[in-house]
């Protein structure tokens, strides 16, 4: 069974494997990984400076793990308000490995409550416009398409999801 997990260094090489497996970039949404950051995770100083960062952040970062392997991740931001409005109030990433298992959405209901919990009476979540499994996600935890908008990385979907009872 599957767990969110908050970062921790202990889990530095199996976060190292998810990392390989996705190829190079900074597309491991839900991981909140910096370009500053990505230079500097290979090492176990600089992951722990990075692990460190995203737990003293405004945004609430959780790893999904599984056996001792990081299958993915997700994030509920907080602030500042026009990079969330850019990125959403959530982000998840499931490894390529570990895709069609449900862990997606099972990780975004878990953080639906977080959201509910602090007070959230809606939340935005965006994915490039091509990204059909994450749109479906999204849908399937009722989201409500917004627009199609063009941004300086593509075209993305923007859905929203209501919080209340």
């Amino acid at each position: 069974m599957p767990e969110l997990l908050a970062p921790t260094v202990r889990l530095h090489r199996a976060w190292l494997e998810v990392h390989a497996e996705w190829g190079p970039g900074l597309h491991e949404d839900g991981f909140g990984l910096s370009a500053a950051a990505s230079a500097e995770v290979g090492s176990p100083a600089g992951f722990a400076a990075w692990v460190t960062e995203l737990t003293q952040g405004c945004a609430v970062y959780r790893w999904l793990v599984e056996g001792g392997q990081v299958l993915g991740g997700i994030a509920l931001r907080s602030g500042p308000a026009e990079y969330v409005r850019w990125a959403g109030h959530i982000g998840f990433g499931i490894r390529p490995s570990a895709r069609g298992r449900g862990l997606g959405s099972w990780a975004l209901r878990q953080m639906l409550d977080e959201a509910r919990s602090r007070g959230l009476s809606r939340v935005l979540l965006v994915c490039a416009a091509e990204n059909l499994a994450s749109a479906k996600t999204i849908e399937h935890a009722g989201g409500v398409l917004e627009e199609l908008r063009q941004t300086d990385h593509g075209p993305v979907r923007r859905y929203w999801i209501s919080l209340s009872a």
